[in-house]
């Protein structure tokens, strides 16, 4: 049995729900991005199988905030999901903010422990700085999977740093988070 990854590519591409932006980035089209090079990897590795929220560009789910986030958190609990990572960018007033931080429910849990091999195998691979696994209960995609959830706070749109990795090595983070899962599983990277 393969083990099923749901990517939610956080936001939609413009409209209730759209992201945040910085330093001439889009935060949905960052987050499209880096989930679609992580789909590719997961699903050219026999061990996992992936599906993604947003499977084009072009694709906007629900009509509000609220009904957007409840159809990526269905489609992940009807499938259902093994395990449900949901890419973010971050981003803040002040400019000199930077790093990938990671979400999760509640410590000591299996998110909290992926979470936690998430961020090590990004920070490893892009080098950004680790922001460390912050639990945020309120999250509503958090909240509402059935399976363990990691919230992925990829880097600052707002951080001219930041924002030129993630510009520039979307793959780079999706690799990241790959490595993560594979250290997390405690899988050997595929020669």
């Amino acid at each position: 049995m393969s083990i099923r990854i749901f990517i939610d590519q956080g936001h939609n591409p413009s409209g209730p729900n759209a992201g945040a932006e910085g330093n001439g980035l889009r935060e949905q089209d960052v987050n499209f991005n880096v989930g679609i090079y992580l789909a590719g990897l997961l699903n050219d590795d026999p061990r996992f199988e992936a599906r993604v929220s947003r499977p084009t560009p072009e694709t906007s789910l629900g009509t509000s905030n609220s009904t957007s986030l409840q159809a990526r958190v269905n489609m992940a609990n009807e499938w259902p999901a093994d395990y449900f990572i949901s890419i973010h960018c971050n981003s803040n007033s002040n400019p000199a903010i930077n790093g990938s931080e990671m979400y999760v429910y509640r410590s000591y849990t299996q998110s909290y422990w992926l979470a936690q091999h998430i961020l090590n195998a990004v920070v490893a691979r892009v080098g950004t700085r680790d922001n460390g696994v912050r639990l945020n209960p309120s999250l509503y995609v958090l909240r509402k999977t059935t399976m363990p959830a990691v919230l992925v706070e990829l880097a600052y749109l707002s951080n001219t740093e930041d924002a030129e990795k993630l510009r520039n090595d979307q793959s780079g983070f999706a690799w990241g988070i790959y490595n993560g899962l594979l250290s997390y599983f405690g899988l050997p990277q595929l020669s």
